[in-house]
């Protein structure tokens, strides 16, 4: 299989890799210019040379992957007696600099629970960045793809969940996902908080409401055992406090750029 053909596999599973290219030749060199191998986390895929040189790109891709490096890299090895080597000698007499590429195909997931008119708002502008875009909602009618079909157009991978019981689905949620919680429900906006505050590791956990919504929401999760240092966790009223109307479009811009930090926090547009 050609390096290109494992890109395809390795990027459509979302295993961040490391691209690294013979990008210049001088003298003999194992590889001509243009060779490239694929590293991931766990094995690596075509060939630059073998050998030292090739060892020594790994370890630099696995460095990049650890660090999670944005920044593609050039690192040039001698291919010589007197040259440093720390996985073996290669006296083929040249040089060798290698360009190293950190490709990282995995999107970060925003679950919202309650596709009401603030739901469907907030999809539409979510659904112009690449991310994994989860719509929960227990009234079957507001996910009908009429309803939703243009959230297809844009980057997001667009996943509905016509389910009544959230609980199953909050934890389902990976790890580092982002919540926003709007249903048309107060108990259900609850239910949902409830399950979300049970996990440790997701990330933005948004409440619609007012103050008052959420100081009652407050008063009940206390009694069901959460501490006050949980519920810092959630965010309410969510949206940032760049307008006061409450027309769903306005709410739903609000909220995006209030997480856009948290989904594309070191990535062009």
């Amino acid at each position: 299989m050609r390096w290109f053909e494992y890109l395809t596999q390795l990027t459509q599973a979302g295993v961040p890799l490391v691209l690294v290219t013979v990008a210049a030749v001088r003298g003999h060199a194992p590889r001509e210019a243009g060779a490239k191998m694929l590293v991931t986390a766990e094995a690596t895929y075509g060939s630059v040379g073998g050998g030292n040189l090739e060892a020594t790109a790994v370890e630099l891709a696995w460095r990049m992957l650890a660090e999670r490096c944005a920044t593609p890299a050039l690192h040039t090895v001698r291919l010589t007696e007197a040259a440093p080597a720390e996985h073996g000698v290669q006296c083929c007499g040249g040089e060798v600099t290698l360009l190293l590429e950190v490709v990282d195909p995995s999107r970060p997931t925003v679950a919202i629970f309650g596709v009401g008119h603030v739901g469907l708002a907030l999809a539409r502008v979510l659904a112009m960045l690449p991310l994994e875009l989860w719509l929960v909602e227990s009234r079957a009618a507001m996910l009908a793809p009429e309803r939703l079909g243009a959230l297809g157009q844009g980057q997001a991978r667009v996943k509905a969940f016509p389910n009544p019981l959230h609980e199953q689905t909050v934890q389902n949620l990976p790890a580092g996902a982002h919540l926003v919680v709007m249903t048309h429900d107060h108990a259900e906006d609850l239910f949902v908080l409830e399950a979300a505050l049970r996990r440790g590791d997701l990330g933005f956990i948004g409440l619609i409401g007012s103050g008052t919504k959420w100081r009652n929401f407050k008063r009940k999760l206390l009694k069901q055992g959460f501490s006050p240092s949980d519920l810092e966790r959630v965010t309410c009223p969510i949206g940032l406090p760049i307008t006061r109307s409450k027309a769903p479009e306005a709410i739903a811009i609000a909220t995006a750029a209030q997480l856009l930090p948290m989904l594309l926090p070191d990535r062009p547009f």
